[in-house]
């Protein structure tokens, strides 16, 4: 009979043990997706500060687009535009990870870190593209004769240090995530780079 218990018990401390990993596994991507969410949340918030920021500002500038040869242009501030897609999306992409089943599908997951790139690239081009005019704006340019205005407009300019600085922080949320999706997908699939 008491071998009919130890073997009873060795029986039970594996699977009791097969349940803990079970559990540790579970527990570890409630985490990370608990992580990737307040990640999303804070590339929103951001995101809309820098735009609203922005878009508060009054700008007299602004750069006609051609879109179709036949329609008239839009004019379009590709900053405040940029941080607004990025918005949209992120506020998206929390919907479509909340609504979605607790097993991650691996094309869902490869959508989202395809799309994520792009905000990444979306956002770091806008932010280049606007710290190199509000540069030109504080310093001015003495070889194509362009003179600062930051010391005449300066609220204007520090509006629009703010959203920058907001936008970048944005971006810095974006590529975390970018990182932390590809960590964990490469660790799922047991993929290790070298």
């Amino acid at each position: 009979m008491e071998s009919q218990y130890k073997g009873c018990s060795v029986n039970r401390g594996i699977e009791s043990g097969t349940r803990e990993k079970e559990l540790g596994v579970a527990n570890k991507r409630k985490i990370i997706r608990g992580f990737d969410l307040f990640l999303r949340v804070a590339a929103v918030v951001l995101s809309l500060s820098a735009a609203v920021v922005l878009g508060a500002d009054r700008q007299n500038t602004t750069v006609a687009v051609m879109l179709v040869p036949t329609l008239p242009a839009v004019n379009v501030r590709y900053f405040m535009v940029a941080n607004a897609i990025a918005c949209a999306y992120g506020a998206i992409s929390v919907l479509v990870i909340t609504l979605a089943n607790r097993e991650e599908k691996p094309r869902v997951a490869t959508m989202i870190l395809v799309f994520d790139l792009m905000m990444v690239v979306l956002l770091f081009s806008s932010f280049g593209a606007s710290l190199a005019v509000g540069l030109i704006s504080y310093r001015g340019n003495s070889h194509a004769h362009w003179r600062k205005v930051c010391n005449v407009i300066g609220k204007f300019c520090h509006q629009g240090s703010a959203a920058l600085g907001l936008s970048a922080v944005a971006s810095l949320v974006f590529f975390l995530l970018v990182l932390s999706k590809i960590l964990n997908l490469a660790t799922r699939e047991n993929i290790w780079l070298a």
